[in-house]
């Protein structure tokens, strides 16, 4: 792997170790490790194995309900940049194993996903010229380095295609046009045929239609596959996508659901609509958090699980945990326990 601290030439060729998504089959199980985190004290890790310990309570009766989503719905929310990293791979099984029937994330995640599926993203660091970068196309998302032709162009050649094909058979099997056409199309439906049409196995879209798991992006065009969106309106002016679709749907599974768990990754929009549908029903009944921010800022990524209570949006009663750490590292350490 190449050095490239401080401000140097670049050369393009230079980025060739691809990231590559962790593998829970192939690894040993951290649960001897966090067992001995629980009893060994000290700030978060004592934390971690609490996180854990709910975990496999959502995980149990969520298998006890035999994924029933009317009895239990486990959901997941997390930001698109962790796609970026192997740490998809945490999302791609808790989707694969249906640990999790709902989940709530950014366009980035779908941008990410199918780039992904068909070009590498690549190792760099942290201290790049990002000036250099630039001039020679590559992108900097951390210490992660896309080339553009993994990011824009692979997308639109991808995505396009398959929005003629969606609308082609969406016309032959609905017998609508117009803007009634796309009624009842939300993300969560668009999550589902990009899964079906190009999804591969190591990708959550895949996985998310296997598995018909609701993937719901409230904010779907805050990103590469949103431009790909706004251009399709171009040619077809009807076109769009039916958000509110997506609120019904959240709103079905969370009124009238028996159990209602959370795991939720950073803050934003993700996080906060698991939260707002779960004040419907009194809130979560447990509730597991990771996260870097502080508290203090007032931002939804710092604040922790027990504000929530005040809105409503997690009971009183519920176990809650909320884990100060980055989730690059927290999460391999949790799937390795829990999918092993």
């Amino acid at each position: 792997m190449a050095d490239w601290r401080g401000h140097m030439a670049l050369d393009p060729e230079s980025f060739d170790e691809p990231v590559v998504d962790y593998d829970f089959t192939t690894v040993g199980s951290s649960s001897p490790l966090i067992d001995q985190m629980a009893k060994a004290g000290g700030f978060t890790a004592t934390k971690l194995a609490v996180a854990r310990d709910l975990l496999q309570m959502m995980r149990n009766q969520i298998e006890a309900a035999e994924h029933d989503s009317s009895k239990v719905l486990n959901w997941l929310s997390f930001p698109a940049c962790l796609c970026a990293t192997g740490t998809r791979g945490f999302f791609v099984e808790a989707l694969r194993s249906r640990m999790f029937n709902v989940v709530s994330t950014t366009c980035g995640t779908l941008d990410h996903d199918i780039a992904r599926a068909y070009e590498h993203y690549y190792h760099g660091a942290f201290e790049l010229d990002d000036i250099e970068l630039g001039k020679v196309g590559l992108m900097r998302l951390g210490n992660v380095v896309v080339p553009n032709s993994s990011y824009g162009e692979i997308i639109e050649a991808m995505v396009m295609p398959v929005l003629e094909q969606i609308r082609e058979d969406r016309i032959a099997e609905t017998g609508k046009s117009g803007a009634e056409l796309w009624l009842g199309f939300g993300s969560v439906q668009l999550v589902w045929e990009l899964g079906r049409r190009i999804g591969t196995p190591d990708t959550l879209i895949h996985w998310a239609a296997e598995n018909e798991i609701p993937v719901v992006i409230p904010g779907i065009t805050d990103g590469s596959i949103g431009a790909q969106l706004f251009l399709f309106r171009q040619k077809y002016r009807d076109f769009h996508i039916d958000t509110l679709a997506d609120e019904q749907i959240l709103s079905d599974m969370a009124w009238e659901v028996e159990t209602s768990n959370a795991m939720m990754i950073g803050g934003g929009i993700s996080k906060h609509h698991v939260i707002w549908w779960n004040q419907y029903r009194g809130g979560l009944d447990s509730a597991v958090y990771l996260t870097t921010a502080p508290e203090y800022d007032g931002s939804l990524s710092g604040a922790r699980p027990r504000e929530a209570i005040s809105w409503g949006k997690v009971r009183p009663e519920a176990p809650h945990v909320c884990v100060e750490g980055e989730a690059s590292v927290l999460l391999p350490l949790l799937g390795a326990d829990l999918f092993t």
